[in-house]
């Protein structure tokens, strides 16, 4: 016999034999086959209440393993921690050995990058930066204040990032 879609119907006998066979015994085709139920890989590292009834274990000795799976879990979880502090301080490393320090100093002539979103240069062929604007003060952390040439100076401060230096 050819087993295909079309010869469905004759399989369908086999199906519905199993399916009333599963209703009247209550039982799986594993458990009839091997003789018990199937156990996930879970149910093994975390026994499950069914596991816990097999294995005929009382309930002091069932507390204290629950309570060493709960102490191995914090180890697990605090070593996870320790290796992706550890991970990233490497990463940390690795980036910082590339990177230049951008040094501005007071009067300096600078170009200010131009963001997509601001409204005035939404155009296609709009410029990517503006200016020259002059660094009027240098604040920590790699901000600075700028100014215009005519001397208009800006409220607020802006991260170094977005400048570069304008060379005449």
């Amino acid at each position: 016999m050819i087993e295909n879609y079309k010869d469905w119907h004759e399989q369908l006998p086999y199906a519905l034999r199993d399916i009333v066979l599963f209703v009247e015994l209550q039982s799986t085709p594993y458990l009839l086959v091997y003789g018990t139920e199937t156990i996930i890989p879970a149910e093994v590292e975390f026994p499950s209440l069914r596991i816990i009834q097999e294995a005929e274990l009382d309930d002091a000795e069932w507390i204290r393993k629950r309570y060493e799976q709960l102490a191995l879990i914090d180890e697990k979880w605090m070593i996870a921690v320790c290796h992706g502090q550890l991970y990233q301080q490497r990463m940390a490393r690795a980036f910082n050995k590339h990177v230049r320090t951008r040094i501005f100093q007071i009067g300096q002539l600078v170009l200010e990058q131009i963001f997509p979103n601001q409204e005035e240069y939404k155009e296609k062929f709009a410029p990517n930066w503006q200016g020259p604007n002059m660094v009027r003060k240098v604040l920590s952390g790699e901000a600075v204040v700028l100014a215009e040439m005519v001397g208009q100076k800006w409220p607020r401060a802006i991260n170094s990032n977005v400048i570069k230096r304008y060379y005449v």
